[in-house]
């Protein structure tokens, strides 16, 4: 009998093993459990399963009780690896234990496969990162470098998407992957919808940079956080960094390193991802002409849209609207028509 029971969803595997951290078991159920279809229909199928079914123990006071075996991971067509307090970092190429490698070897050819904090030493162990870009918590970077030479470790992202493996930093890091996968199967509106009932940011400034412990600052230092609210309320015009500064009263010296230092890119590189987000929005939720959007989005011609566009997604704004306007049109239809498809995974 097939695990996932509704054959027009996205199905997600959740692999989970002992010493599992229940919040990051919680976030792909609840971030993914949330993306709607514009009739309202649920978009993911998600199901938690372990190499062995039955009872997994946390890294808390209680057990959780898996009714999937690997059976689950041949069907899925996104596989995600949360952490497992302690067993993960021990981990070499090969080292995994029979019953997990055996789980892996299930995940059909073409399926997505992510890993949410530790877990990424998982995919490492399984050889899936070799060659590929890749992340985790900032604390255990500079082993999963040594361990794994051949992956190339960025320690200052909140996740990464390499082809079809992603990975991501630490716990809540969990939630930054997700909400960017269901931007990238069904479009910023959906995204921004899951973010907004789940009140937390669609996309979060910044890599785990910022994170990592630091001396306090001296208290009555000002941020810059009132400048970057100003900027979102006025991206179609040609903002400089000198009247950033000014916002906030600091030099622009002193602006762009307590900028950097907050947000953890430059106020430029902050600025071009709001812009195509923005753009992003309008291609999805409106009619506007591409000279138009490209206006509204603070990038001023169309031509400047489209390598903006080329540059972060891959795509030209024309190609992004027919997709996710497609996109929206088949999961519109999943609600009214019976085993219609609601869409297909980005990679």
């Amino acid at each position: 009998m097939s695990v996932f029971r509704h054959p027009g969803r996205h199905r997600v595997a959740v692999l989970v093993r002992h010493g599992l951290l229940p919040l990051e078991l919680g976030i792909p159920h609840r971030v993914l459990g949330q993306a709607r279809s514009a009739a309202g229909e649920p978009l993911y199928s998600v199901a938690t399963c372990s190499p062995t079914p039955g009872a997994v123990r946390t890294d808390a006071d209680f057990t959780v009780d898996v009714p999937h075996g690997p059976e689950a991971l041949a069907e899925a067509d996104t596989v995600l690896v949360p952490a497992s307090h302690g067993p993960d970092e021990p981990y070499a190429r090969g080292a995994l234990e029979p019953p997990l490698a055996a789980a892996l070897e299930r995940v059909r050819p073409g399926a997505r496969i992510a890993s949410i904090c530790t877990g990424a030493f998982v995919l490492a162990a399984a050889g899936l990162l070799d060659g590929r870009r890749a992340t985790t918590h900032w604390a255990s970077c500079a082993r999963l470098q040594r361990l794994f030479p051949d992956v190339r470790v960025d320690p200052d992202v909140l996740y990464v998407a390499d082809g079809p493996v992603w990975t991501s930093a630490g716990v809540a890091s969990g939630i930054d992957l997700c909400l960017h996968m269901v931007r990238e199967d069904f479009g910023a509106a959906v995204a921004n919808a899951v973010a907004r009932r789940t009140v937390v940011p669609p996309h979060r400034d910044g890599g785990q940079a910022q994170f990592v412990e630091r001396p306090v600052p001296e208290p009555g230092t000002s941020g810059t956080g009132a400048a970057r609210a100003w900027a979102l309320k006025h991206l179609e015009r040609p903002l400089t960094l000198r009247e950033l500064a000014e916002r906030e009263a600091m030099s622009v010296r002193t602006f762009t390193r307590r900028f950097r230092a907050e947000v953890g890119v430059s106020p430029q590189q902050w600025l071009t991802r709001q812009r195509v987000e923005r753009a992003r929005q309008l291609l999805e939720e409106t009619d506007l002409p591409v000279d138009r959007v490209a206006a509204d989005a603070g990038f001023g011609s169309a031509s400047a849209l489209r390598a903006h566009l080329q540059t972060a997604l891959g795509v030209s704004p024309s190609a992004y609207r027919r997709t996710f306007r497609a996109t929206a049109t088949r999961t519109a239809g999943t609600a009214t028509t019976a085993g219609t498809t609601a869409g297909t995974a980005a990679g």
